[in-house]
């Protein structure tokens, strides 16, 4: 059984010129440079997740600086162990 699934999808022709010409100067298949732009979205997405649940924990713990994650892990950091 192949690793790969073939899949086809439609794309502009201006865009596919630049996908190919992209591809011939990186001595890549277009297959290999649109598998790279799809992890790469993948990557950012979960990146951006990461971040949006940052900024809400940030919020609600009164994080605004720097200064205050030093404050909070210093808080932490001076709690009693938990057995």
């Amino acid at each position: 059984m192949r690793a790969t699934r073939l899949i086809s999808f439609s794309i502009m022709p201006d865009f596919l010129r630049e996908v190919e010409r992209v591809a011939k100067e990186e001595n890549r298949t277009k297959s290999e440079l649109i598998r790279e732009a799809l992890r790469r979205y993948l990557e950012d997405r979960e990146w951006e997740k990461l971040t949006r649940y940052a900024r809400l924990k940030a919020m609600e713990t009164g994080i605004r600086t720097e200064e205050d994650i030093q404050r909070v892990v210093d808080e932490s950091r001076s709690e009693p162990a938990h057995a």
